[in-house]
Protein backbone atom coordinates (compact mmCIF):
# COMPACT_ATOMS: atom_id res chain seq x y z
CA UNK A 1 0.00 0.00 0.00
CA UNK A 2 0.88 3.43 -0.93
CA UNK A 3 1.80 6.44 1.71
CA UNK A 4 -1.35 8.64 0.15
CA UNK A 5 -1.80 12.43 0.39
CA UNK A 6 -4.14 15.30 -0.57
CA UNK A 7 -2.79 18.44 -1.96
CA UNK A 8 -5.90 21.43 -0.92
CA UNK A 9 -5.54 24.40 -2.96
CA UNK A 10 -7.26 27.37 -1.12
CA UNK A 11 -7.93 30.89 -2.87
CA UNK A 12 -6.47 34.16 -1.80
CA UNK A 13 -9.19 34.41 0.59
CA UNK A 14 -8.57 31.06 2.05
CA UNK A 15 -11.36 29.09 0.28
CA UNK A 16 -10.81 25.64 -1.03
CA UNK A 17 -10.62 25.58 -4.34
CA UNK A 18 -10.10 21.86 -5.20
CA UNK A 19 -8.35 18.73 -3.39
CA UNK A 20 -5.84 16.44 -5.66
CA UNK A 21 -5.49 13.36 -4.10
CA UNK A 22 -2.25 10.82 -4.77
CA UNK A 23 -2.01 7.49 -4.19
CA UNK A 24 1.87 7.33 -3.73
CA UNK A 25 4.71 8.99 -2.41
CA UNK A 26 3.27 11.36 -0.65
CA UNK A 27 5.78 11.59 2.51
CA UNK A 28 7.27 14.96 2.43
CA UNK A 29 10.65 13.41 0.89
CA UNK A 30 8.47 12.13 -1.90
CA UNK A 31 5.26 14.40 -2.79
CA UNK A 32 6.22 17.22 -0.74
CA UNK A 33 9.87 17.59 -2.31
CA UNK A 34 8.20 17.28 -5.44
CA UNK A 35 5.70 19.93 -4.94
CA UNK A 36 8.32 22.35 -2.97
CA UNK A 37 10.84 22.21 -6.15
CA UNK A 38 7.81 22.93 -8.77
CA UNK A 39 6.57 25.84 -6.91
CA UNK A 40 9.59 27.49 -6.16
CA UNK A 41 10.45 30.43 -8.08
CA UNK A 42 6.18 30.94 -8.85
CA UNK A 43 5.03 34.11 -7.80
CA UNK A 44 0.86 34.91 -7.61
CA UNK A 45 -0.53 37.74 -10.39
CA UNK A 46 -3.61 39.10 -10.96
CA UNK A 47 -3.73 39.22 -14.37
CA UNK A 48 -1.26 39.10 -17.35
CA UNK A 49 0.42 41.70 -19.03
CA UNK A 50 3.24 40.49 -20.86
CA UNK A 51 5.59 41.22 -17.86
CA UNK A 52 5.31 38.29 -15.47
CA UNK A 53 8.49 36.75 -14.13
CA UNK A 54 9.56 33.26 -16.20
CA UNK A 55 7.37 31.03 -13.39
CA UNK A 56 3.99 32.74 -12.37
CA UNK A 57 0.56 31.83 -11.69
CA UNK A 58 -2.74 33.93 -12.64
CA UNK A 59 -4.24 33.58 -9.32
CA UNK A 60 -4.25 30.46 -7.04
CA UNK A 61 -6.74 28.71 -9.51
CA UNK A 62 -4.34 29.04 -12.12
CA UNK A 63 -1.23 27.81 -10.05
CA UNK A 64 -3.75 24.90 -8.66
CA UNK A 65 -4.42 23.99 -12.56
CA UNK A 66 -0.59 24.37 -13.16
CA UNK A 67 0.64 21.56 -10.31
CA UNK A 68 -2.32 19.05 -11.29
CA UNK A 69 -0.48 19.12 -15.13
CA UNK A 70 2.28 18.79 -13.86
CA UNK A 71 1.83 16.08 -11.35
CA UNK A 72 -0.86 14.56 -13.70
CA UNK A 73 0.97 12.23 -16.66
CA UNK A 74 -0.66 8.90 -17.24
CA UNK A 75 -4.09 7.20 -15.70
CA UNK A 76 -4.04 6.48 -11.85
CA UNK A 77 -2.33 7.71 -8.70
CA UNK A 78 -3.60 11.54 -8.87
CA UNK A 79 -6.85 12.30 -8.79
CA UNK A 80 -8.98 15.35 -8.01
CA UNK A 81 -11.73 15.66 -5.57
CA UNK A 82 -14.26 18.33 -4.52
CA UNK A 83 -12.97 21.09 -2.16
CA UNK A 84 -13.57 19.56 1.80
CA UNK A 85 -12.40 15.99 0.95
CA UNK A 86 -10.76 14.50 3.83
CA UNK A 87 -10.42 10.93 5.29
CA UNK A 88 -9.21 9.14 2.24
CA UNK A 89 -6.74 7.29 3.64
CA UNK A 90 -4.20 10.18 3.14
CA UNK A 91 -1.64 10.16 5.91
CA UNK A 92 0.10 13.60 4.78
CA UNK A 93 -1.88 16.86 3.46
CA UNK A 94 -0.07 19.70 1.90
CA UNK A 95 -2.19 22.97 1.71
CA UNK A 96 -1.19 25.27 -0.47
CA UNK A 97 -2.56 28.96 -0.93
CA UNK A 98 -1.18 32.37 -1.05
CA UNK A 99 -1.38 35.91 -1.87
CA UNK A 100 -1.21 38.66 -5.31
CA UNK A 101 2.54 39.41 -5.47
CA UNK A 102 3.70 36.73 -3.35
CA UNK A 103 5.30 33.45 -3.71
CA UNK A 104 2.74 30.43 -2.30
CA UNK A 105 3.00 28.76 0.89
CA UNK A 106 3.19 25.44 1.52
CA UNK A 107 1.33 23.75 4.92
CA UNK A 108 2.43 20.13 5.84
CA UNK A 109 0.13 18.74 8.23
CA UNK A 110 -0.29 14.90 9.54
CA UNK A 111 -3.08 12.90 8.91
CA UNK A 112 -3.97 14.46 12.73
CA UNK A 113 -4.01 17.34 11.28
CA UNK A 114 -0.83 18.44 13.34
CA UNK A 115 0.99 21.15 11.31
CA UNK A 116 4.73 19.60 10.66
CA UNK A 117 5.42 22.47 8.39
CA UNK A 118 4.94 25.84 6.72
CA UNK A 119 6.92 27.96 4.60
CA UNK A 120 7.37 28.94 1.39
CA UNK A 121 8.79 26.28 -1.33
CA UNK A 122 12.67 26.94 -0.50
CA UNK A 123 11.78 26.65 3.28
CA UNK A 124 10.27 23.71 2.92
CA UNK A 125 12.85 22.23 0.90
CA UNK A 126 15.38 23.42 3.64
CA UNK A 127 12.79 21.46 6.22
CA UNK A 128 12.68 18.03 4.16
CA UNK A 129 16.52 18.24 3.87
CA UNK A 130 16.73 19.06 7.72
CA UNK A 131 16.97 15.21 9.16
CA UNK A 132 14.79 14.41 12.22
CA UNK A 133 16.51 14.59 15.44
CA UNK A 134 16.36 10.74 16.00
CA UNK A 135 17.65 10.44 12.34
CA UNK A 136 21.14 12.87 13.16
CA UNK A 137 23.93 10.40 13.27
CA UNK A 138 25.79 10.59 17.17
Amino acid sequence: MGTRCLTVFNTEKGKEIVVMYRQHDGYPDGHGKELAEFLSGFKLVNGMRGDEPPKFANGMSCLAAQVVAKFKDEPGSIYLYPAGTRDTGEEYIYIVSGEIGQEPIIEIQDSDGLMLAKGTPDEILKFIATPAPEEEES
